[in-house]
């Protein structure tokens, strides 16, 4: 198996980071994360995704009102998706949006950790409170919130982060 570009060990090495050094990602870098979240893939390639980036003092101030999962980031991205952009499933109306937008989270947050950028998923946050501080439109829908900046060099992984159930217990071949 060719892995050019060793996707595997990223994944496994990749943990949520909790602890940050005080410098602010950089724009160039960010630039790159946010491009990894412009092409991932959506539902029928709709790109419902809308992306906030927080990264001002006075932005952040907003997103510590919000969450007190902020880890004292430099940077966070509110990922969201407008509703009238997704595909819908015609058989039961489910729509797309949480998923692109947990694709879009997923692309970022694993090109952050290829550029030395430490991130914490997090979903621990007021969504009416997030609407109110940054001005959301009824239309746009907050699913993920990416804290992200340079690891402090004591940050460690959660005690669990490398704990995994058993393959045979999760993957299942032609039936349950």
């Amino acid at each position: 198996m060719n892995d050019k570009y060793n996707f595997l060990e990223l994944a496994k090495e990749r943990y949520s980071v909790r602890k940050f050094v005080d410098k602010p990602v950089e724009k160039e870098v960010l630039d790159v994360i946010l491009q990894a979240g412009h092409v991932a893939p959506t539902g029928c390639n709709m790109q419902p995704q809308r992306i906030l980036v927080i990264n001002t003092p006075t932005s952040i101030e907003k997103l510590r009102k919000c969450t007190k999962c902020h880890f004292n980031a430099s940077t966070a991205l509110l990922v969201c998706y407008e509703k009238d952009d997704c595909w819908t499933r015609k058989y039961d109306g489910q729509t797309s949006g949480v998923i692109d937008a947990s694709i879009v989270t997923d692309h970022m947050m694993l090109q952050a950790a290829s550029l030395g950028v430490g991130t914490t998923w997090v979903m621990h946050f007021n969504p009416q409170l997030m609407r109110e501080e940054f001005n959301i439109p009824q239309n746009i829908e907050p699913v993920a919130l990416l804290v992200m900046g340079y690891p402090s060099p004591d940050a460690t992984p959660y005690p669990q982060h490398s704990a995994f159930k058993p393959a045979e217990n999760l993957i299942f071949y032609d039936k349950f």
